[in-house]
Protein backbone atom coordinates (compact mmCIF):
# COMPACT_ATOMS: atom_id res chain seq x y z
CA UNK A 1 0.00 0.00 0.00
CA UNK A 2 0.99 3.23 -0.77
CA UNK A 3 1.16 4.98 3.11
CA UNK A 4 3.03 1.73 4.05
CA UNK A 5 5.46 2.64 1.65
CA UNK A 6 5.91 6.08 2.57
CA UNK A 7 6.10 5.04 6.10
CA UNK A 8 8.81 2.63 5.63
CA UNK A 9 10.66 5.39 3.43
CA UNK A 10 10.61 8.17 6.27
CA UNK A 11 10.99 5.23 8.71
CA UNK A 12 14.66 4.30 7.09
CA UNK A 13 15.37 7.90 6.66
CA UNK A 14 15.21 8.31 10.10
CA UNK A 15 17.20 5.05 10.76
CA UNK A 16 19.69 5.81 8.69
CA UNK A 17 20.06 9.53 10.51
CA UNK A 18 20.50 7.78 14.05
CA UNK A 19 23.24 5.20 12.66
CA UNK A 20 25.05 8.24 11.41
CA UNK A 21 25.42 10.03 14.21
CA UNK A 22 25.51 7.49 16.80
CA UNK A 23 29.11 7.38 18.24
CA UNK A 24 28.86 3.73 19.58
CA UNK A 25 28.50 2.87 15.83
CA UNK A 26 31.37 1.91 14.17
CA UNK A 27 32.62 4.68 11.92
CA UNK A 28 33.12 3.13 9.13
CA UNK A 29 28.86 2.52 9.56
CA UNK A 30 28.12 5.93 10.05
CA UNK A 31 30.04 6.96 7.28
CA UNK A 32 28.13 4.46 5.06
CA UNK A 33 24.67 5.82 6.25
CA UNK A 34 26.00 9.41 5.67
CA UNK A 35 26.88 8.49 2.38
CA UNK A 36 23.28 7.16 2.06
CA UNK A 37 21.71 10.06 3.41
CA UNK A 38 23.54 12.60 0.75
CA UNK A 39 20.53 11.43 -1.68
CA UNK A 40 17.60 9.71 0.47
CA UNK A 41 14.10 10.67 0.24
CA UNK A 42 13.11 12.63 4.06
CA UNK A 43 9.58 12.31 5.16
CA UNK A 44 8.00 15.76 3.33
CA UNK A 45 10.14 14.77 -0.03
CA UNK A 46 7.99 11.18 0.03
CA UNK A 47 4.98 12.75 1.51
CA UNK A 48 5.34 15.48 -1.37
CA UNK A 49 5.61 12.65 -4.26
CA UNK A 50 2.21 11.00 -2.86
CA UNK A 51 0.50 14.39 -3.50
CA UNK A 52 1.86 14.82 -6.98
CA UNK A 53 1.01 11.42 -7.76
CA UNK A 54 -2.20 11.64 -6.31
CA UNK A 55 -3.02 14.79 -8.03
CA UNK A 56 -1.74 13.85 -11.36
CA UNK A 57 -4.09 10.89 -10.84
CA UNK A 58 -7.32 13.20 -10.30
CA UNK A 59 -6.43 14.96 -13.62
CA UNK A 60 -5.83 11.39 -15.92
CA UNK A 61 -2.00 11.48 -16.09
CA UNK A 62 -1.46 8.70 -13.70
CA UNK A 63 -0.91 5.60 -15.44
CA UNK A 64 0.18 3.61 -12.75
CA UNK A 65 -0.98 3.03 -9.03
CA UNK A 66 0.54 5.67 -6.64
CA UNK A 67 3.73 4.60 -5.26
CA UNK A 68 3.25 7.25 -2.12
CA UNK A 69 0.84 8.26 0.32
CA UNK A 70 0.79 11.67 0.68
CA UNK A 71 -1.11 11.33 4.31
CA UNK A 72 0.00 10.17 7.33
CA UNK A 73 -3.49 9.31 8.78
CA UNK A 74 -2.64 5.52 8.51
CA UNK A 75 0.76 5.58 10.52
Amino acid sequence: MPFERTRSVAQAHSFLTELAYDSEVPERVRRNAQFLLRHFPTKNDVLRAGLIEEQARKLGIGSISPVFSSSTEDW
